[in-house]
C-alpha cells in the first residue's frame, strides 16, 4: 500500500517511489550486443558443443542448453561472443507478433546467441535478476512504443539502450523483488509439473480400464462391442441465424464448436433467440467438424449449431470413452482426416463397454475422481498465477516495498 507521507514520480510505467531510479536502460545496464547465424552451407560449423541460442528459445526460461550447437570454429569465423551465465537476452526481430514481442531469457550456461537476441548485462546499478521480472511485465509495452518498422517490427541496440526503465535504488530490493517473483514461478512450474504428471497417469488409466485390459477387483463379467447411437442418443446440432445472435442475454447461450469448449466444459460466448436444437445440462458434447472429437459436458441447457452434437447417456462411462479416443476420429474415417462426421457415421461409431453398468460406473467414477484432482491443481495454479501478476504490478513499481 503506498505511504501518504511519502513522495512518488510520474513515469509512463505510473507512479514510482521517489528514491527510485527512472531512466533508461544504456544508464544501468552493458553490452548490448546481438549474435549471428554461422554459415549453413558448411556443415562442420553445426557440429560442435557450443551452445547457439535462438530467439525461439527465449521462453522466460533460464537457458541451460540449446537445441543447435556449433563448433569453435564457428564463433571465431562469424565473430560470436561466447556469454556467460546470468546474461539477460531479448528477442529484436519479429516483434509484430505476439509469441515474440516481449520474449526474454537468462543464460544458465555459456553461450553464444544468433543475430534475434540482443544481450544485455548488469551492472552495481541493477541486476538482470531483476530487469528479467521488469521485462516480463512491461517487454510487450515497450515494443508497441518503441520498435521501428511497418509489416517487420524489430529493435536495434541503439533504441534498446534508451528504453526506459524503473527499479529501486538499492540493489538489495532489486534481487528481493527477484527473488520473491522467482519463488512464486517456481510454485507455479512444479504444479505444472504435478498436473502434466497425474494427466499422464488418468491417461495411462484410461487405457487400461476402458479396454478391458485390466479390471477392477470385484468385476469378472463380459464385455460387449456397441454402435455408439446404442448406448448414447445422439442430436445434431443445427445453427440459427446468424441475425438472431446476440449478446444481450437473449433466449440461450449457443454451441458451436471448439471456441464454445474450454476444460471440457462448455462457455458462453454468444446467445440466440432462434433456438433450434437444445443440450440439457450434462449432456455429452462432441465437435463434429473441422476437427471431429473435442469433449465436453455441457454447463447448461444450450442452443447447438451444426459444429457439434449432444449425446445423452445413462452415466459417465461413455463421457470417459469419448475423451479416450479424441485424437483417434481418423480410424473411423476412410481418409486421414475427418473433416465433418455425419450423424448416420457417428451412429455406427463401435465402442467396447462391460455388460455391467455398476462396472462402468466403477471405472467412471475412478476416472471422474482423477479428473477432480487434475482440476484442483489448475485451480491452484491458476490461482498463484493471478496472485503472481498482482505481485508483478505492486514490486515492480514499489507499490509494496520488501525492503
Amino acid at each position: 500500500m503506498e505511504d501518504s507521507k511519502k513522495t512518488y514520480l510520474d513515469t509512463e510505467f505510473g507512479k514510482i517511489p521517489s528514491d527510485w531510479v527512472y531512466c533508461t536502460f544504456k544508464d544501468v545496464l552493458n553490452t548490448f550486443s546481438s549474435g549471428a547465424t554461422p554459415y549453413r552451407a558448411i556443415p562442420e560449423y553445426y557440429k560442435g558443443k557450443i551452445r547457439w541460442i535462438s530467439s525461439g528459445e527465449l521462453n522466460y526460461n533460464v537457458i541451460y542448453d540449446t537445441i543447435e550447437h556449433i563448433s569453435e570454429t564457428a564463433v571465431k569465423n562469424t565473430n560470436l561472443k561466447m556469454h556467460e551465465s546470468g546474461t539477460f537476452l531479448m528477442a529484436i526481430t519479429g516483434l509484430e507478433a505476439e509469441g515474440t514481442r516481449g520474449r526474454c531469457a537468462i543464460v544458465g550456461a555459456p553461450s553464444t546467441t544468433n543475430q534475434s537476441c540482443l544481450a544485455l548485462n548488469g551492472t552495481k546499478k541493477l541486476g538482470t535478476d531483476y530487469l528479467f521480472w521488469f521485462y516480463r511485465q512491461w517487454g510487450d509495452y515497450l515494443a508497441f512504443k518503441y520498435c521501428q518498422g511497418t509489416k517487420q517490427q524489430s529493435y536495434t541496440a541503439a533504441i534498446v539502450k534508451k528504453l526506459p526503465i524503473c527499479c529501486p535504488k538499492n540493489t538489495k530490493e532489486q534481487t528481493a523483488i527477484a527473488t520473491a517473483l522467482s519463488d512464486t514461478d517456481a510454485l507455479i512450474a512444479a504444479l505444472d509439473k504435478k498436473i502434466a504428471k497425474k494427466q499422464q497417469i488418468k491417461q495411462g488409466t484410461m487405457q487400461q480400464l476402458l479396454t478391458g485390459k485390466k479390471r477392477l477387483p470385484g468385476f469378472s463379467g463380459e464385455w460387449v462391442e456397441k454402435k455408439l447411437g446404442e448406448v448414447g442418443k445422439i442430436s445434431m446440432g443445427q445453427s440459427p441465424l446468424s441475425q438472431f445472435y446476440n449478446c444481450e442475454r437473449r433466449g440461450l447461450p449457443l454451441i458451436q464448436g471448439n471456441a464454445d469448449i474450454e476444460k471440457r466444459q462448455t462457455i458462453i460466448r454468444v446467445y440466440t433467440s432462434q433456438v433450434t436444437k437444445m443440450c440439457d445440462i450434462g449432456d455429452i458434447i462432441l465437435s463434429v467438424r473441422a476437427p471431429v472429437g473435442a469433449v465436453a459436458k455441457s454447463t447448461l441447457a444450450a442452443c447447438i449449431g451444426r459444429g457439434v452434437c449432444a449425446i445423452k447417456s445413462e452415466n459417465d462411462y461413455l463421457f470417459h470413452y469419448l475423451v479416450s479416443i479424441e485424437n483417434d476420429w481418423g480410424k473411423y474415417s476412410k481418409g486421414s482426416t475427418f473433416d465433418s462426421i455425419s450423424s448416420n457415421e457417428l451412429y455406427e461409431v463401435v465402442l467396447s463397454i462391460p455388460v455391467s453398468e455398476i462396472e462402468q460406473n466403477a471405472i467412471a467414477q475412478i476416472l471422474t475422481d482423477m479428473d477432480n484432482e487434475i482440476a484442483r491443481l489448475q485451480k491452484d495454479r491458476d490461482k498463484y498465477k493471478e496472485i503472481k501478476a498482482g505481485m508483478m504490478q505492486v514490486l515492480l513499481t514499489g507499490r509494496m516495498r520488501l525492503v
